[in-house]
């Protein structure tokens, strides 16, 4: 992919992409940070701590161990231009029961910037009370959870959202991840 956005009048948007320290889906965190990163957005990753985060494969099978950049506690929502929550059931768990991580995905909703979310990862939007009035996708089983927070689930590769004066993109699992980035690419340009 050629550095599309670093073209852009010198403006290179910054993506934060949020996650635990385990049960990270691999692909839907490597392959989003890959992508980015290859089209000149400055792509960081932020976990609870700057450390070790395991990610995973179908939720069962230990992968890649990466390193986060950034914490948590470090993070400013001001200073990002979307964020990207890749799913893995623990991971997703883990992060809808982290106050800091639920109040900074408000703070982005809040400031109208892209929301982006995959597989799992949608729980921190129930947790954050942000579906009310939203279409969203996700892993299947995560449907009535949606619903029932007031959102109008749909089995589609990838969602885009607009109401409410935020973005927010969603897509089942890795198996849409190229259309998942394609959307946020869009979202940004």
């Amino acid at each position: 992919m050629h550095d599309e956005f670093a073209t852009l009048k010198g403006w290179k948007p910054m993506i934060l992409v949020l996650t635990a320290q385990t049960g990270v889906e691999r692909d839907e965190l490597l392959v989003p940070l890959k992508h980015f990163r290859e089209a000149g957005v400055k792509a960081v990753h932020a976990a609870p701590e700057a450390d070790a985060v395991q990610t995973f494969l179908h939720d069962t099978d230990k992968d890649a161990v990466v390193t986060a950049d950034v914490a948590l506690s470090d993070v400013n929502a001001a200073e990002y231009d979307a964020i990207i929550i890749p799913g893995g059931t623990v991971n997703a768990d883990k992060l809808r029961g982290n106050d800091d991580a639920v109040q900074l995905v408000k703070n982005f909703a809040e400031a109208g910037k892209p929301i982006a979310s995959i597989c799992h990862g949608p729980w921190i939007l129930v947790e954050a009370n942000l579906l009310r009035g939203k279409k969203a996708t996700s892993y299947k089983t995560l449907r009535t959870d949606i619903t029932n927070a007031g959102g109008e689930w749909v089995d589609e590769p990838v969602v885009r959202s607009t109401e409410g004066g935020w973005t927010l993109i969603t897509s089942r699992n890795p198996g849409d991840l190229e259309d998942f980035c394609a959307a946020i690419d869009e979202a940004l340009s």
